[in-house]
Parts: structure tokens; sequence; C-alpha cells
């Protein structure tokens, strides 16, 4: 068998959800877990996420699987309902929608009788994505307040740049505007202002990235606020190479070896989720010891330098993120965010639970 494999922590995303805890102690909990739950698994992340008091997804057959599997926590879709046929299995299942354009209005005007939908209106500050422009908010509310068939309204937006240092003030400020004398509970915080930005907890927050053990900011690891890393995605060697000086690595010879030197082959390529795009110097770990790949990524394989690690051989443990090797660190090394590593786990990958 294939010695790559990932593994998952149930014990970690418990832990995670303890942090959100304390730093929103007055606030509920939508763990985010759309995605396949950032690639750990929805039943598994749901089931260790169960001390919150929701969950938040987009897609409508997982949230329906979620309640058929005895989940009776809120579930909100975050991009709400695509056509009108989808209403009586959302209102079915009990599930919350979040409503974000005059389309999705005109859709509720076919919901059920003795329909009692919960809807998170969402309103657009500046993402400019999803949301009710500014100067539509006002009538889009009248509209849900007014449908006999919405029994409770939530208001909330999604924050640009919490992780960056531009920050949420500048949202927050016409979400205030917009929002004031209407009354109604907010959702507003994702990861980065759950930790970074008190002001925006409100009645519902909505972690994601953090959950799962990783840094919503830039040059930062999970592990220095204080989470644990959920997945750790793990191989062997499965050769060892003697190069000599001049000898390169891989497809296209990228690396060139400036002197002797041994060379790990890894069990882990792109079509397992590693990015294609790492260059020379990504961090991994192997017998324990933090060295770096060589060349580039193959479909199946990649090459770790062996220098300074005499006891690596065919069979020696290679960390390729989790535990020791921050995953924020491979993907800052390939151009990315930890958020897509996490994400592009392939289905080829085994996965193991452990507490």
């Amino acid at each position: 068998m294939r010695p790559l494999f990932a593994t998952i922590s149930t014990a970690a995303l418990k832990h995670n959800l303890s942090v959100v805890r304390r730093h929103v102690p007055r606030s509920r909990t939508l763990a985010v877990i759309k995605a396949n739950a950032y690639g750990h698994g929805l039943m598994r992340a749901a089931s260790a996420l169960s001390g919150a008091e929701g969950y938040a997804l987009l897609e409508l057959d997982a949230a329906v699987a979620l309640r058929e599997a005895g989940f009776g926590q809120r579930i909100l879709l975050l991009e709400g309902l695509f056509e009108p046929r989808e209403l009586p299995e959302i209102v079915r299942h009990g599930l919350a929608i979040v409503v974000h354009g005059r389309d999705q209005l005109r859709m509720l005007d076919e919901l059920p009788p003795g329909a009692a939908l919960e809807v998170f209106v969402k309103i657009n500050t500046g993402m400019n994505r999803l949301g009710f422009p500014p100067a539509q908010f006002p009538d889009a509310l009248r509209s849900l307040q007014s449908n006999p068939g919405v029994s409770r309204i939530t208001l909330m937006t999604h924050f640009a740049s919490a992780d960056e240092a531009r920050g949420v003030q500048w949202q927050m400020d016409l979400f205030e505007r917009l929002a004031n004398g209407a009354g109604l509970p907010a959702s507003l915080a994702n990861s980065a202002a759950v930790l970074r930005y008190p002001g925006t907890h409100r009645d519902w927050v909505r972690p994601g990235i953090m959950l799962y053990g990783c840094s919503p900011f830039t040059g930062s690891t999970g592990v220095e606020l204080g989470l644990r890393p959920a997945m750790t995605l793990e191989s062997r060697l499965i050769a060892v190479r003697d190069l000599g000086r001049g000898d390169t690595v891989g497809y296209g010879g990228l690396f060139a070896a400036e002197r002797d030197m041994r060379v790990g082959v890894v069990a882990c390529g792109y079509a397992d989720g590693y990015p294609r795009h790492a260059p020379t110097g990504t961090p991994v770990e192997v017998e324990g010891r933090m060295t770096r790949t060589l060349g580039r990524v193959s479909m199946d394989m990649l090459c770790a330098d062996l220098a300074g690690i005499p006891e690596a051989r065919v069979g020696s443990r290679v960390v390729l993120w989790g535990g020791g090797v921050p995953v924020e660190q491979v993907a800052e090394a390939a151009g990315t965010v930890g958020y897509e590593l996490l994400c592009a786990l392939a289905p080829r990958v085994p996965v193991r639970e452990r507490e």
C-alpha cells in the first residue's frame, strides 16, 4: 500500500473550538464546515465541533445529510438558495439561508404555506461579492419582514480585510449606519475578526480556518495563536539517491547539486493535493528533522534534501504539513494560503482519525 495518508485529530478540532469560545464568551458560534470541512471530513468535523450552536456551509445536500445524521443545531446555507424548487427541502429540514440578492427575494415568494424560514440577510459593505448594496438594503429588509414565511431575520456582512492592516472599521461604520434602529441580531466576525476585533463579535460569529488550526494572518502560524493543527499529511521515503555535483533533480532539472549530496524521494505529489508550484526550499520534515524540498513537484512524488539527516533511509517518515511543519509555511513558500492546501487534499489520499 502506498505510504501516504492524512491524519485528522478530533481533539485538535475540539481544542480550537475552545479557543473560539475564550475569545467570544457572549456570542454563539456558527462553525464553518464548507468544502467538506476544509478537507477534514464533513461528519467528522461536525461531530468534533458539536459544541458549536450551529454550522455554516454551502451545499444543500450536505446540510440535509447533517440533519438526517441527527445534528439539531442551526445549519446556515452561506449562499442561500439557487432555485425555488429547493425551498420545500430547506423548510422541511429546518435550515437557515443567507439572502443576498433580489432574485432570492423573488424566490421566497414561493415559500410553501406554513413555512417558518430563518434568514440571514447579507449586506455588501465593501467586499463586493454577495450582499445587498446599501441603497437596496432597506427595501430588501422590508420585503423579508413582510413575508409571512420568514420567521427570524439576522443581519450579516463579510469582512474583506480583517486579516490585513486596513482592518474592519471602514465596513463596520457602514454596517452600523444601515443596521441602526433595526433591532435585529447580527453575524459579522470571521476567524480573523474573532481573534483581532472584539467589537465585531455580536450575536453570531462564523469561525472557519481557525477551527482547523491554521492562522488567518499572513506571517503567523496557528500554533502561535494557541491553535492546534487538525490535519497532518505524512508519507515515507520510497527511494534514496546519491547525487554528484552538477546532477539535477526532477522534471526540467530545476535543482542542480552544488556538492555531493543525498536526496530522498517522497511518495506525495500534486495529484495528492501537494502544490505543484512549491519551489525548492519548501519546508518538509524527514525523520523528525526539518529540511527542504528540491526541484519540481511531480504528480506522485517530490524530492527532499537529506543533508544533515544521515539516518534517513527508505521507509523514513516524512511530514508534508501538520505537526512540526506548519501548513502556513508550506503555503507561503508555494505562494498560496493554508486554506487552499487543506481543501485540496485529494480523494485518493486515505484519511485516518485520531483523538
